[in-house]
């Protein structure tokens, strides 16, 4: 009847209710009892239950009973039929029935109940710490267990799917294998403990001599020069951006020499915060230039999503030196012109080098600006948005800072004019005042806007949008949630989303790349549990594998289409 209780390592959990009652007036004098037993025949095994008619008892009867099929005694299985001890209710009912004298008209035909046979399998504790079926790779157990290449030479080899995307399989081994091998090598934990520790302090010299090799050849490169040729930083400033702050420092380096002459001719307060502009611009840039530098570096162990913030670190540091230096001594230069006047020469020299000043600042100007329009036109967006959006840092840096320079000018020549035609030397104070206040609200917006991209800044809905719609397009996509797309620096997109995937098109996917002749055989050739839990187990830890496999793909896919995505992390919901 129940072909997998013919076997001894299961066991079967039977349940049996009378869910019939009878009213007390129909009972008979004598209450027959239910029994069970085991009968055998032809090589079936067949469990049976004799039980009266459900109208007699008036009471639910419960029973459980852990069976075997050997048909012997030894395993707590009867061989023939059995009769169940009476509850407690049961037999307070059965004195009374014989107290009652009265005799049954007749036995009534039994009636069939449902019986209700659950297969249980027994539940596997893991423990807290379980890694029999962990993998790990050839790296990982040479330097935690300390073992040679030649000793995992004899374990198990297991090729499973690469999570790099340059390879498609690569070889694993059975951490518990490891295990073994390492206490048959070292002898005990305590063992390789030491050698761990040894190893330990030997990398740690390794790399205080790797640190002071790199010192000692700084040093000699310092001292024979260093002829090796630097294309990748030659190439960062000869064009975009770097190009961009390379020619403001030149032209920023020349203007603050020519202003501090004519400031020390002068005593102008209004061309000493010129003179102060152009030096806070000069250090500035170099900064800027230095994060460009950092920014192309390749990402290491420690920096795994690369330094592609660091132009929104210098350029937040360009914001606060402005700050502090630009509009902090023009507005201190200022208020001490207003306190204290003092006459001014003539400023006929002043005049000339702020017409030079003008058209120099000018120039870096255009540059900037056609350099943000060219970056703007390529990822499509106004030169509004980019500029606000701080697609591109440094770029931002020069343009304002220049702008500046040129408002700081015209805003300085036109109060030098004013002391000069009425004689007051308060208007240059002011213009000094107002020269720190337009660095003061250049410097507010780059910090404003530097620091929102270094929090993290989502990138345009649209643009989400896109990137959602391709993945719910997919067919083994059910739903997205939690969509996070971030701006990384340089354009470059994180992109993180939960998705529900579709469990029947992953499962299809699996058995399109089978044999299903030969899984409908493993299928028929299940008779037991043990082999059905073998089945199982091997085909869904396959169906995972070809999970993942459909996650690598969806992930490379959304790579291809969205090049600027560089990180995608899809986590399966």
């Amino acid at each position: 009847m129940f072909p997998c209780l013919a076997h001894r390592p299961w066991q079967v959990l039977c349940r049996v209710y009378l869910q019939q009652r009878a009213p007390l007036s129909q009972r008979p004098s004598k209450i027959a009892k239910p029994c069970f037993g085991w009968q055998s025949g032809g090589g079936v095994h067949k469990l049976w239950f004799s039980f009266p008619d459900s109208r007699v008892t008036s009471l639910k009867w419960a029973r459980v009973q852990n069976c075997s099929t050997t048909g012997s005694d030894k395993d707590g299985s009867p061989a023939g039929p059995v009769e169940p001890k009476p509850t407690g209710k049961e037999q307070a009912a059965q004195p009374s029935a014989k107290a009652a004298g009265s005799k049954p008209q007749g036995l009534l035909k039994a009636e069939s109940i449902q019986v209700k046979v659950r297969a249980v399998l027994k539940k596997r504790e893991y423990g807290t710490k379980y890694t029999q079926n962990n993998f790990i790779t050839a790296v990982r157990a040479m330097n935690e267990f300390c073992l040679k290449p030649s000793d995992l030479e004899q374990l198990r080899k297991i090729r499973r799917r690469s999570p790099h995307d340059d390879t498609e399989a690569f070889t694993v081994f059975l951490r518990s294998d490891v295990e073994a091998k390492a206490l048959d090598v070292w002898g005990s934990q305590e063992a390789l403990a030491r050698e761990r520790s040894l190893r330990k302090d030997v990398e740690s010299e390794y790399q205080e001599n790797i640190f002071r090799n790199q010192k000692l050849l700084k040093e000699y490169k310092d001292f024979w020069g260093n002829t090796k040729p630097r294309s990748r930083n030659r190439a960062t400033f000869l064009q975009g951006p770097g190009k961009v702050v390379m020619v403001a420092i030149c032209i920023n380096g020349l203007n603050f020499f020519f202003k501090l002459l004519a400031w020390v001719y002068t005593g102008s307060a209004s061309m000493f915060s010129e003179a102060i502009h152009s030096l806070a611009d000069t250090c500035n840039q170099a900064l800027l230039a230095l994060g460009i530098s950092q920014s192309v570096r390749n990402p290491d162990a420690v920096h795994p999503y690369g330094f592609s913030n660091m132009r929104y670190i210098a350029s937040l540091i360009s914001g606060v030196g402005i700050f502090m230096m630009g509009a902090g001594l023009s507005w201190y230069h200022g208020i001490m012109g207003l306190l204290h006047p003092q006459p001014m020469e003539s400023l006929l020299w002043a005049y000339c080098i702020l017409a030079g000043s003008l058209v120099s600042e000018g120039a870096t100007l255009l540059v900037a600006i056609n350099e943000i329009k060219k970056s703007a036109s390529k990822q499509g967006l106004s030169f509004y948005e980019y500029v606000m959006q701080s697609r591109d840092p440094s770029t931002n840096v020069v343009m304002l800072e220049d702008t500046a320079a040129v408002l700081g000018v015209v805003l300085a020549a036109g109060c030098m004019g004013l002391t000069s035609l009425t004689g007051n030397p308060y208007y240059d104070s002011l213009g000094s005042l107002g020269v720190g206040t337009l660095l003061g609200t250049v410097s507010a917006f780059l910090i404003y806007t530097n620091t929102e991209a270094l929090l993290g800044r989502s990138i345009q809905a649209e643009h989400v949008q896109k990137l959602t719609e391709f993945l719910e397009n997919d067919p083994a996509v059910r739903a997205i949630h939690d969509v996070k797309a971030t701006d990384i620096g340089l354009s470059k997109v994180r992109f993180k989303a939960e998705v529900d995937f579709d469990g029947r098109v992953v499962t299809r996917s699996y058995l399109e790349k089978q044999d299903i002749e030969q899984i409908l055989n493993d299928i028929q050739q299940v008779k037991t549990p043990e082999e059905l839990e073998n089945f199982m187990l091997k085909h869904g830890e396959n169906i995972i594998d070809t999970l993942g496999a459909e996650v690598d793909r969806l992930e490379k896919e959304l790579k291809q289409r969205n090049p600027e995505v560089r990180h995608v992390d899809l986590e399966i919901l």
